[in-house]
């Protein structure tokens, strides 16, 4: 069987959803197929652990056309006097209700869920087997190439024998089921945010610290959320931490000293501030949830876990012995895997990549506005430079430096930039509209943000270019 389309989309993720959704909005004409091996739309949202939440406000994350949340302030929990954050549950029902109540209403776009894409715009359906060939007219567009992994679906890379108990933190929330089975002790495999939130969720349902230990091959720098609030009475915070962003990056002599320079302007958060951090993920997180998971002292670093025996543990830089009656939380799957940049457009297809980090529905929104309303590749291609994953503490100059282009080009372009004025996805213009209209005098303290910016420009330059230089 062969059908027709102007777009065919491979995946139904947040950043497919965005992609659509604008570009439904900017190109009234056309069609697009969406193909995707969930049954569901919201892709690693679908497999995503109960108690996961969104790092980011709510009302910044989704598509343009449907907004996420209520704009309502936590009033309790670690997250107390900041925007609310989705939970994973809430995130997956409102993927659905963009794809059921939003987009195929339009009936331009069609959705093909439980299929795979096998290449040369051909796709199969999992469950029957069934392929289908595409006839394309304008683009493929990939939105899987940055490939997200969550527990639940990444191959350990450890042995585990007989009789050990590992489990992904998915599974935590079903242990009131058998109260004889919750274990003596708990250990977290991982250091990044999934372990985070398995920490918090422990520690909040009651678990003492020293009945957890946690497995941490690497400390991360964390974003501190303060600085990450829309809203006009976050504005003078935000705003602020951004210039201290800047100023920090045009006077660092190295990328370690920029994050400690952010650390002591409160935008950047560490939980052990004795050892000095190799990782750095855009982690979000607030200062409510640091003082929680401090109280976790008994941490373990020797590296990565290689093998788990009953009473034992075996890591790269030696062993450690723990309860026999404990439960292994697996969190060492890897969100996002580094990958060589290259243009999003090529002949024939879109492949969706990083170009405000680490903002990937805004990404796609502003990708799509662009592929509506500017006619050639090379153009499109020269208002989005796409930015390489940060994985490292020294890839962080070249992700800041590559976002701040980005943001000038869309910046100096009048179409770009209307767009993005108007746009709920991106953090400041809601907040910049509200102002206008309401207490201009305060916009004031932004003044210094396009100077600092500036300046800091060479200097993260040199910044990249050293840890080029290291890398070899």
């Amino acid at each position: 069987m062969t059908l027709e389309t102007d777009y065919l989309v491979v995946g139904a993720g947040a950043t497919a959803l965005s992609f659509v959704d604008t570009l439904l909005a900017q190109d009234p004409e056309c069609d697009v197929f969406m193909v995707d091996k969930h049954s569901s739309p919201g892709g690693h949202w679908n497999d995503a652990y109960s108690f996961v939440a969104l790092h980011q406000p709510s009302a910044l994350y989704g598509v343009e056309g449907v907004p996420l949340g209520t704009d309502r302030i936590d009033e309790s929990g670690p997250n107390k006097g900041f925007f609310e954050q989705a939970s994973g549950p809430e995130v997956v029902a409102y993927f659905q209700s963009v794809m059921r109540d939003h987009l195929l209403p339009t009936g331009r776009v069609r959705y093909y869920p439980n299929c795979e894409y096998i290449g040369d715009h051909r796709f199969r359906n999992v469950l029957s087997g069934e392929e289908t060939g595409v006839t394309v007219k304008r683009k493929l567009v990939d939105t899987t190439y940055f490939a997200t992994s969550v527990p639940t679906t990444h191959t350990r890379k450890f042995e585990v024998s007989g009789g050990v108990r590992v489990e992904v933190p998915g599974k935590l929330p079903e242990l009131w089921r058998d109260p004889a089975s919750v274990p003596e002790h708990f250990v977290i495999l991982g250091a990044g945010k999934t372990a985070m939130d398995a920490g918090v969720w422990l520690l909040e349902a009651g678990i003492a610290p020293d009945r957890i230990t946690w497995v941490k091959p690497r400390e991360s720098w964390l974003i501190n959320r303060t600085i990450t609030q829309p809203g006009e009475q976050f504005f003078e915070s935000t705003v602020g931490g951004q210039i201290k962003l800047m100023k920090a990056a045009a006077t660092a002599e190295s990328v370690p000293a920029l994050f400690h320079q952010l650390e002591r302007d409160g935008a950047m958060l560490r939980i052990d501030t004795d050892v000095e951090p190799e990782m750095f993920h855009y982690a979000t997180i607030s200062e409510g949830e640091v003082e929680r998971l401090r109280t976790i002292k008994n941490v373990v670093r020797k590296g990565r876990v290689q093998q788990i025996q009953p009473g034992r543990m075996v890591l790269a830089e030696g062993d450690e012995r723990v309860p026999e009656n404990t439960l292994f939380i697996d969190c060492t799957a890897s969100a996002v895997s580094p990958k060589p940049v290259h243009p999003q457009w090529e002949e024939g297809k879109i492949t969706l990549q990083l170009l405000h980090v680490p903002l990937v529905t805004l990404n796609a929104a502003v990708s799509a506005f662009i592929e509506a309303n500017f006619e050639t590749d090379e153009e499109k291609n020269a208002l989005c430079k796409p930015v390489s994953f940060v994985d490292d503490i020294d890839g962080y100059a070249g992700t800041l430096l590559g976002t701040g282009m980005n943001r000038f080009l869309w910046a100096s372009n009048p179409k770009v930039s209307a767009f993005l004025s108007q746009s709920r996805l991106d953090p400041g213009a809601p907040t910049v509209r509200w102002l206008k209209q309401n207490a201009p005098e305060r916009l004031a303290v932004a003044a210094e943000m396009p100077a600092a910016t500036m300046a800091a420009v060479p200097n993260l330059q040199k910044l990249v270019a050293q840890a080029e230089a290291k890398r070899g």
